[in-house]
C-alpha cells in the first residue's frame, strides 16, 4: 500500500508555466507510482498576486479540484471564478491557467493523466 501526504511531501517553491511570483508546488505521486496512464497529482499553495501562467497540454486531461480560497481560472477563452470545492477539467489541447488575485492563498489539487490518441 503506498499513502503520502500532501502536505508533508517536499514542498517546491517555484514559478508556474510563466505565471506571477512564486507558488509552492508537492508532488506526491509521479508517472513512475502509477501501472496506468496517470501523469501526477500536485499539491499547489498560490500565495495572494500569484499564479499559474497560461499554458497548453497535448495528450493529457488536468482536473484542478480547488481545496480552499477564491481565483479566477481561464480554459481556452472562457474566464471564471472558482471558489473551494469547484472542479475544473482542462481537456486534452486546451490552453488554461489559474491566479489568485484575492488576499488569502488558493490552495488547489492538480491531476494530470494521458488521453488515448
Amino acid at each position: 500500500m503506498l499513502i503520502k501526504n500532501i502536505f508533508t511531501s517536499n514542498k517546491e517553491r517555484k514559478k508556474a508555466h510563466g505565471g506571477d511570483g512564486l507558488i509552492e508546488v508537492s508532488r506526491p505521486f509521479c508517472h513512475s507510482d502509477f501501472k496506468g496512464p496517470w501523469h501526477f497529482v500536485d499539491y499547489a499553495v498560490l500565495p495572494p498576486g500569484t499564479s499559474i501562467g497560461l499554458h497548453t497540454h497535448g495528450n493529457n486531461e488536468e482536473l484542478y479540484f480547488i481545496l480552499e480560497g477564491e481565483g479566477v481560472m481561464t480554459v481556452n477563452d472562457e474566464q471564471r471564478t472558482v471558489v473551494k470545492g469547484d472542479l475544473i477539467l482542462n481537456p486534452p489541447g486546451a490552453t488554461h491557467g489559474l491566479e489568485n488575485p484575492s488576499n488569502k492563498n488558493l490552495r488547489v489539487l492538480v491531476i494530470e493523466v494521458e488521453t488515448p490518441r
